[in-house]
């Protein structure tokens, strides 16, 4: 049995509100929120980076976790915010957990997914029986350029997750990717911030691809959303998981656990990440989750999840950080995103 034996994660403690962006451009407030369904996002402090949020993250996983990280043997970051455009973030992260020199160790990218593909890519190594745990990392410092619609969301936050097949509390049962060329979403090597299809962000690419994998592995298993007691989907913002959750057939109540997004705004590679942490902290023994990450450019990883004993002793109280935050205006925001510069 594989699967999830540890897990943490982090969110910075600052805060900026969907309307507090929206009166510095002239937008709407109320619109903006509403369509959006996102109140607030967190900003990452001046000396935080990718780098250091997946330090953080792993380190929650570790704590209390019957592993240490010389029992690592394979360390996975996957972002679209690496602090080097040349040297790993991973190494950094190994050694800061101890768990250096690695079997391997790599940086991942695939948008907002590249973080489940490194649990896959952990999941593998471990059935495969070449290391007995791999640190698999979903972690950003996403960007928008000002006055952009993706400046109201991009946010800031990461999940680690130790994967083995011994002390597992979270088993997966399974795992599925549906991917294709579809450039909804990119940016090129020395352009600050992203571009993106608008629209086209939608039904072609998000919405056909995670239905897509989420289909094909409850094919797969013979599941359906009535199986499940928990489901997590990739959240750019609160609308569209609810919409991709019920056209599968889930409720609410299966997702409202997990759904972070309107509060904290969208964590790229972290953002499925940590709504499975959040809702592994509440899920009970004999639960099952379903996952299922988005990345443009564009693919979905889904994952069936079959909670077991000892779960108890891995909870992180994710969301009882959410009470120590702190709300800045644009200015003190913009300075923290290193938005205004020198010639």
């Amino acid at each position: 049995m594989s699967g999830i034996v540890a897990y943490g994660g982090y969110v910075p403690r600052y805060r900026i509100r969907t309307r507090e962006i929206a009166e510095m451009w002239g937008e709407d407030p109320d619109a903006m929120e509403g369509g959006l369904r996102v109140e607030s996002k967190s900003v990452p402090d001046e000396d935080e980076d990718t780098a250091t949020i997946s330090v953080e993250a792993a380190r929650g996983a570790l704590d209390g976790a019957p592993v240490d990280g010389d029992d690592l043997g394979a360390v996975y970051v996957g972002s679209e915010s690496h602090p080097y455009a040349v040297k790993p973030t991973a190494t950094i992260v190994g050694a800061s957990v101890g768990a250096t020199p690695l079997t391997t160790a790599a940086d991942l990218e695939f948008a907002c997914k590249a973080g489940t593909a490194g649990i896959q890519a952990a999941l593998g190594l471990v059935e495969s029986d070449r290391i007995d745990y791999g640190l698999a990392i979903g972690a950003d410092v996403s960007q928008g350029a000002p006055g952009d619609a993706l400046e109201y969301s991009a946010a800031a936050g990461g999940a680690a997750f130790v994967v083995g097949d011994e002390d597992v509390v979270a088993e997966i049962e399974d795992t599925v990717s549906y991917t294709s060329d579809t450039p909804d979403f990119w940016r090129r090597e020395g352009e600050r911030y992203p571009q993106h299809g608008e629209r086209f962000t939608g039904k072609p690419a998000y919405f056909k691809h995670t239905e897509g994998a989420s289909r094909e592995l409850m094919d797969r298993l013979g599941t359906s959303p009535d199986d499940y007691d928990h489901a997590v989907f990739h959240q750019p913002n609160g609308k569209f998981p609810a919409r991709v959750a019920s056209s599968l057939g889930f409720d609410e109540e299966q997702y409202e656990t997990g759904l972070l997004s309107p509060e904290i705004g969208n964590t790229y590679s972290g953002a499925s990440l940590l709504g499975l942490v959040a809702t592994l902290d509440e899920a009970e023994e004999g639960d099952r989750v379903f996952v299922a990450s988005f990345g443009s450019g564009a693919g979905s990883d889904a994952f069936s999840l079959r909670v077991r004993d000892g779960i108890d002793d891995r909870r992180t109280a994710l969301k009882e950080t959410f009470e120590d935050v702190e709300y800045i205006d644009y200015a003190q925001y913009a300075k923290h995103k290193g938005k205004i510069q020198e010639e």
